[in-house]
């Protein structure tokens, strides 16, 4: 069994609401083992004995919009991918004001200068691979790089979340 870490885009936000324990049970019919959910936002921690994070995304999704009627991206790393992260992290200073988009795919492009011209001068970025570290001095809800701002430059589904919630799921993870 392999451990992965599903992160769910725009749950609870925009009249999309969806308990955790519907969560939990909508992955448990999945045949997914040791299912765990970390607060309201759609983080969902299990166990799977297939491979293929492209397919359990795909029938994660699958099921959601069976069961709710509209599309929610799912994004699934490892907990091996999930300490990658971690440990690359760029911005050590200040981790209260640390923030990772994690992103679908690996973008063909990266627009450097669009961003270093929409982003405040205090705030840093970096990219690596499909995650894109944030630090953002003044907080996430007054920057202008954020994961609207990143999907429409980049043509790309993604979510945030806050470098807290990332640790924390990096240790429920990994106690399975």
């Amino acid at each position: 069994m392999i451990t992965y870490i599903s992160l769910l885009r725009g749950v609870n936000v925009g009249g999309r609401k969806i308990l955790m324990d519907e969560l939990k049970q909508l992955y448990e019919s999945l045949n997914y083992k040791q299912v765990k959910t970390y607060i309201q936002s759609g983080n969902i921690i299990f166990e799977s004995p297939n491979q293929e994070k492209k397919e359990l995304e795909e029938e994660i999704e699958g099921k959601l919009y069976e069961n709710y009627g509209f599309h929610i991206p799912i994004f699934i790393r490892t907990v091996e991918e999930f300490k990658k992260i971690i440990e690359n992290n760029p911005f050590r200073d200040d981790l209260k004001k640390v923030y990772i988009i994690f992103l679908k795919e690996i973008p063909v492009d990266f627009p450097v200068e669009l961003i270093d011209e929409r982003k405040d001068k205090s705030e840093k970025f970096q990219i690596n691979e499909r995650e894109i570290y944030l630090f953002l001095p003044f907080g996430y809800g007054r920057t202008k790089i954020s994961n609207n701002f990143f999907e429409s430059n980049l043509k790309l589904r993604a979510t945030t979340r806050n470098w807290r919630t990332v640790n924390q799921l990096y240790d429920l993870a990994k106690d399975l």
